[in-house]
């Protein structure tokens, strides 16, 4: 990454991205699982408001997906953020 480039989000900062980028470069689901789990915590540190919607899975996995520049996942992003959520016991709303 090129120091130099726009941050992508201002809130989460340089350092998560350089994070982003470096889980995006390891081989395996089962290994990037805890440290997307990391950021996840880190980003909805930056984005409390974020809790309050429904798209916060949705929301989080496009960000670091951007972040990585395309090498995670938004769906493994999703799902460790509803796996998170429902660990702390925030169900998610049905339709």
């Amino acid at each position: 990454m090129n120091h130099q480039e726009k941050m992508i989000d201002r809130q989460v900062g340089r350092n998560a991205e350089l994070f982003a980028l470096k889980i995006g470069a390891i081989p395996t689901k089962a290994e990037r699982y805890g440290y997307i789990r990391i950021l996840v915590a880190i980003i909805e540190q930056a984005h409390s408001e974020w809790n309050q919607t429904p798209q916060k899975p949705e929301q989080i996995g496009h960000l670091i997906h951007r972040m990585s520049k395309g090498q995670v996942d938004r769906e493994e992003v999703k799902e460790i953020v509803e796996l998170r959520d429902e660990e702390r016991g925030y169900a998610p709303k049905k339709n």
